[in-house]
């Protein structure tokens, strides 16, 4: 058993590695990790997995190797996270395709006092949509708007394009459905979507985001002020349809209703999202006329990889999490900690704030809970103190460079297609204060509703 703890150690590592150095490729090197961890499931029944007493008895080791297959497929792998991710990214893109959003900020832009003021409702609402809707494509929907903002204004929309990236990376954390790593945390908590608002009589982590989302606000309107008291009129976009809106708060509140109904299936709110999905592909093939072959683009370019990268991460995470690893891991930080409730909040937040500011805070999130959570319960304290530390150090930290989150590199990417270039130090000017600001309020916060 230790042997084999040695190995699935240096399996997680070089995975870790590999999908750090080389991220465009990420699913490939978790896919093989997870196909390695399986097999040697297989060929050494009971020393990752534990065995059912039954199968000990019978000795069969045919009957042994399809049970760890079994076991990671469907014990390990988070089905209803992935049906609610898949079914909420559909969901997203018909809710862009009805030009809904960009209404509603032509709207916000034609009864704003001036544009300085404007500017900042749009980055709020940027980050509102974020709840729902994943980051890099709320950044998307958002981007022409603020785009012809700037020109009509004739500033340089740099800043504002920051802004558009880490509004929606530090929103995407207040729900369920706001981005995977939430999705991750609820798996692991055993949280609902109502969870996320109130948890155990106390306020949960939307309303920790939301005091990130007014210092981010202020911060933003220091910056825009400037831009002049004078009002700019807009022309209305025309909304091609206001189904998709009705599907998204049909999501909203099935989730938030379904959280109240207990049920033996552990797949429904999952199914139930899904359901909304295919219903909306429906509606975009009948109702709006387009064709199969168009309606089939839709789902090709959703977020393929980052399903398939889910998959491999539970279960990789799921050995890990077997063999011992991460009571080794939670047990080791709170010797480092000395015990202290503050020392143990301070290092996870920092750490996760560094880390994920350079590489991609799935993989860490997932391999981190437990940990956090298992350094909380060591020292007598409510788990979701550690939990809500790391998730917010986590998703904030992204906004710390220009490749800590996809929305920042797609960001990046429009201006330079504007012609303004956006170098490493021009980031960090915004990204730094905006990161430290934003996370210390949140995390201040945290500490007086959880400690």
């Amino acid at each position: 058993m230790e042997n084999i703890k040695w190995v699935i150690l240096a399996i997680a590592v070089i995975m870790y590695v590999f999908v750090i150095a080389v991220q465009n490729k990420k699913v490939w090197f978790t896919t093989f990790a997870a196909i390695a961890v399986i097999a040697l499931g297989m060929i050494f029944p009971n020393d990752i997995f534990t065995l059912p007493q039954d199968l000990l008895v019978l000795q069969d080791d045919s009957q042994a190797r399809l049970f760890t297959l079994t076991h990671c497929l469907q014990e390990l792998v988070n089905w209803n996270v992935l049906c609610i991710y898949l079914g909420s990214m559909i969901i997203a893109a018909l809710f862009i395709y009805s030009k809904v959003p960009a209404r509603i900020a032509d709207s916000i832009v034609s009864h704003s006092k001036n544009t300085g003021l404007a500017m900042v409702l749009i980055l709020m609402m940027t980050g509102i949509i974020s709840i729902f809707v994943e980051n890099v494509a709320t950044v998307l929907v958002m981007a022409p708007i603020a785009l012809a903002l700037c020109k009509k204004l004739k500033i340089n929309p740099t800043l504002f394009m920051i802004g558009l990236a880490v509004m929606s990376n530090l929103e995407g954390t207040a729900t369920l459905v706001g981005d995977p790593p939430s999705m991750i945390f609820a798996s692991y908590a055993g949280y609902n979507f109502n969870d996320f608002f109130v948890h155990n009589g106390r306020l949960s982590i939307f309303f920790i985001v939301q005091t990130g989302l007014l210092v981010g606000c202020i911060f933003f309107y220091l910056f825009f002020a400037k831009n002049g008291k004078n009002k700019i009129e807009v022309e209305q976009t025309k909304v091609i349809s206001w189904f998709p809106l009705y599907l998204l708060l049909a999501m909203i509140i099935g989730l938030a209703v379904l959280s109240f109904i207990n049920t033996r299936s552990p797949y429904t709110s999952g199914l139930f999202v899904l359901g909304l999905g295919v219903l909306g592909l429906l509606w975009y093939m009948v109702f709006q006329k387009k064709t199969l072959k168009e309606t089939a683009k839709i789902v090709k370019e959703l977020d393929w990889e980052t399903i398939f990268f889910l998959i491999g991460i539970f279960i990789v995470i799921g050995a890990i999490d077997a063999v011992g690893l991460l009571d080794d891991f939670a047990g080791a930080l709170a010797k480092f900690t000395k015990g202290s409730k503050i020392a143990g909040f301070l290092t996870i937040l920092a750490v996760s704030i560094i880390i994920s500011g350079f590489v991609d805070n799935v993989p860490y999130i997932i391999a981190m809970l437990p940990v956090a959570a298992g350094m909380a319960q060591s020292m007598g304290l409510k788990p979701e103190l550690y939990m809500f530390a790391l998730l917010i150090g986590s998703c904030l930290g992204g906004n710390l460079t220009p490749f800590g989150a996809s929305a920042n590199v797609v960001a990046m990417g429009i201006v330079k297609k504007e012609g303004y270039p956006m170098n490493f130090g021009k980031w960090l000017k915004v990204g730094v204060p905006f990161t430290v600001l934003t996370t210390a309020s949140a995390a201040a916060v945290l500490w007086l509703l959880w400690a």
